[in-house]
């Protein structure tokens, strides 16, 4: 993350780096800031994957869990910028059954390298 790069590099105005003048106390309070927001970041991508169902309107059963699990492996391979194999890891998979999902809901690459 850029940011912890920041933070860590950040100097006072005397030239001394946080981590000087701080100490542990400093990178203790980051690391739990950090476990935090990621602690809360995927609670709020696991809000937005799973989406209520209107029973009024029907509900297939198929399709829902189709849906549930294009947006899983999305998210996933998000999370680990496009990589299969780490995303298999993430997901519990074998990246070969990851593989057979990807191709069988045509899900098509989303990660773009940066150039």
């Amino acid at each position: 993350m850029n940011t912890e790069t920041t933070l860590t590099n950040e100097s006072n105005h005397n030239g001394t780096t946080l981590e000087a003048n701080g100490g542990e106390n400093v990178d203790v309070r980051l690391n739990t800031l950090r476990e935090t927001v990621l602690a809360l970041l995927e609670e709020v991508e696991s809000l937005a994957i799973s989406r209520p169902v209107d029973i009024k309107r029907g509900a297939r059963y198929s399709e829902e869990v189709r849906q549930f699990e294009v947006n899983l492996i999305r998210t996933a391979l998000g999370r680990t910028s496009g990589s299969q194999i780490r995303a298999a890891k993430l997901l519990g998979l074998k990246p070969t059954t990851l593989n057979a999902k990807i191709k069988r809901y045509n899900i098509a690459p989303t990660y773009q390298p940066q150039a």
